[in-house]
């Protein structure tokens, strides 16, 4: 009981140790650069979140990849070439318009073209349906005038 308490005790003294988070750069200009260029890639393990946020390992190794070329002067977009010829388009949130990402791009408005096509006929298809269905007055007084044609 005694040895509980004692656990119990140093367990909520913990919080007392923990220190302030020691940034990861010694420089600030090229931190603030690497988090804002992070934030528009993605990571390659989560896939859903951005390189910035992600806690992964290999987003650890790509920051601090980033912070290297950053270090030897290398500009944003450099940065970002040289990301996309290692990793391929996928490292990009917004991956570039061409011949094999096009339905990427177009694919949401072809799939909500196909659903109004699809919704378009199936009212059509119900109207004729339902028109089919509804008989007029004066075809029902023909009917029961031909029934009583062949009964007599």
């Amino acid at each position: 009981m005694k040895r509980l308490f004692l656990i119990l005790l140093a367990s909520l003294a913990m919080p007392v140790w923990a220190a302030e988070a020691v940034p990861v750069g010694d420089d600030p200009a090229i931190e603030a650069r690497m988090v804002k260029l992070a934030s528009d890639l993605r990571c390659l393990v989560c896939q859903n979140e951005s390189l910035a946020g992600s806690h992964a390992e290999l987003a650890e190794d790509l920051r601090r990849e980033i912070r290297e070329l950053m270090h030897q002067g290398k500009t944003d977009q450099q940065v970002i070439t040289y990301l996309t010829d290692r990793y391929g388009d996928f490292v990009l949130y917004r991956p570039p318009f061409r011949s094999y990402t096009v339905l990427l791009w177009l694919g949401p408005a072809l799939f909500l073209a196909i659903g109004g096509v699809a919704w378009y006929l199936t009212l059509r298809r119900r109207r004729a349906i339902q028109a089919a269905s509804q008989v007029s007055p004066e075809a029902l007084k023909q009917a029961a005038d031909l029934l009583d044609e062949k009964q007599d």
